[in-house]
């Protein structure tokens, strides 16, 4: 089986296999692997993983951010009987975990001042919540972008960061990190597979952690999940012409209904409450659309049952506070109940986690460990906004920071990029 190539310097490493050539290349999936490819052709359409989900990730990037990083074909990979890694060190810089946008745009700040890097990420692609939830979706608060489309912006993000020729870790959850005295002093950071690298600084970038669905307590739910039943959106062509059901009351579950009301045959919007969790505007969208008869508001219903065969659902019964049923014809369910979050083994690495979230000194980005930075969600310090573009500056202060650790006693002499230009490592 051929690797799928990356078109450009980038290195990317999976299930215990790395190619190098010179364009790079990506490790195919083990073809025996049942979790390996998608199981059916409605599951490529979608753009979710095939066999049973990785314990860490629940849905897939859509099929432009997988290009974008070397997926020329569906490279999804299974949590389970992963070989090891490797079993001696990879050294390098910068170990940076997490690959969502704020962990891209550290490599990219790491590059620019000759600092190498190796990036892990529980999710088998890049791009984080961004890819495996709403690639599609408008981000406006984006410096340069009256909008860009999530997924665009990863792509965006992997091309500035492409020159400094990272290597990338996916589907691997970090599991340890140790302190390696000596000069410079080292960390280790090993991972669930076997990976060990050793590094002189490690930016965490995690976001809220490790994230999966909240699934509703559905008899029989599993064996539709994947193929009839989703909890996120990659492509809304992939449900053209089909009779969706909805549940939830957030700003997902809302956002897609109105989107996909311009797509498929019927959505149909199944909620406990009349309110609605959302944004007003889409809220008083939602109404409309209902008030015209352009989609079906379900309320107040909650989910019952699943009717169906062979991973093919037929129908959704839902029932109301009295027990009251009523049965949803449909061919789709997309449940969007929230993410459940867990920050794993970073608990038991001495940061002194605070509601789930890393104390930092601002203006270094440090942890209470030397040499280990967090940067975007997972940081914290007073007056922290929860926003990409604050992530963006916490990279380029996390990086700049942990030169010093990278390269004790030589000087580092700041300069634009108008000036400097785009080193080569």
């Amino acid at each position: 089986m051929i690797a799928p190539e990356y078109p450009g310097r980038c290195r990317l490493a999976s299930r215990g296999r790395m190619k190098e050539g010179s364009l790079g290349r990506l490790a195919s999936p083990d073809p025996s692997d049942p979790g390996a490819w998608p199981r059916s052709e409605h599951q490529r359409q979608c753009g979710v993983w095939g066999g049973e989900p990785p314990q860490t990730s629940f849905s897939a990037p859509a099929a432009r951010l997988r290009r974008a990083a070397g997926f020329r074909t569906p490279a999804l990979y299974s949590q389970k009987g992963s070989p090891s890694m490797t079993s001696s060190p990879l050294r390098t810089d910068v170990v940076v975990i997490g690959a969502g946008p704020v962990g891209l745009s550290a490599v990219f700040q790491c590059g620019m001042l000759r600092l190498r890097c190796h990036v892990v990420d529980a999710l088998d692609g890049p791009g984080g919540q961004l890819t495996a939830l709403y690639p599609e979706k408008p981000i406006y608060d984006i410096p340069g972008f009256a909008a860009i489309p999530a997924g665009e912006l990863i792509e965006r993000l992997l091309d500035q960061a492409q020159p400094f020729a990272p290597t990338y870790h996916f589907s691997q959850l970090v599991t340890g990190l140790e302190r390696l005295e000596g000069t410079p002093a080292l960390w280790r950071v090993t991972t669930n597979k076997g990976l060990v690298l050793e590094a002189a600084a490690v930016i965490v970038a995690a976001g809220a952690g490790a994230f999966g669905p909240n699934r509703p307590p559905l008899a029989h739910l599993e064996a539709f999940e994947g193929t009839s039943v989703f909890y996120s959106v990659s492509r809304r062509e992939a449900f053209r012409g089909q009779r969706v059901v909805i549940a939830g009351g957030g700003d997902s579950a809302v956002d897609w209904a109105l989107s996909l009301s311009e797509v498929a045959e019927r959505v149909m919007v199944v909620h406990r409450r009349p309110k609605f969790r959302c944004a007003p505007e889409s809220a008083a969208r939602l109404e409309a659309l209902a008030a015209e008869g352009r989609l079906d508001l379900v309320i107040p219903y909650q989910l019952k049952a699943l009717e169906g065969a062979e991973g093919r659902l037929e129908a959704v019964v839902v029932a109301d506070l009295d027990d009251q049923e009523k049965r949803l014809e449909a061919q789709v369910l997309l449940a969007f109940f929230g993410l459940a979050t867990d920050l794993g083994a970073m608990a038991e690495w001495g940061l002194g986690i605070e509601r789930f979230a890393v104390p930092v000194t601002q203006e270094t980005c440090q942890t209470r460990l030397p040499g280990v930075y967090a940067i975007g969600d997972v940081a914290t310090y007073p007056g922290k906004r929860k926003l990409i573009l604050m992530g963006f500056a916490e990279a380029a202060t996390a990086a700049h920071n942990a030169f010093a650790d990278c390269r004790p006693g030589e000087a580092l002499h700041f300069e634009h990029s108008t000036t400097s230009g785009v080193p080569r490592l």
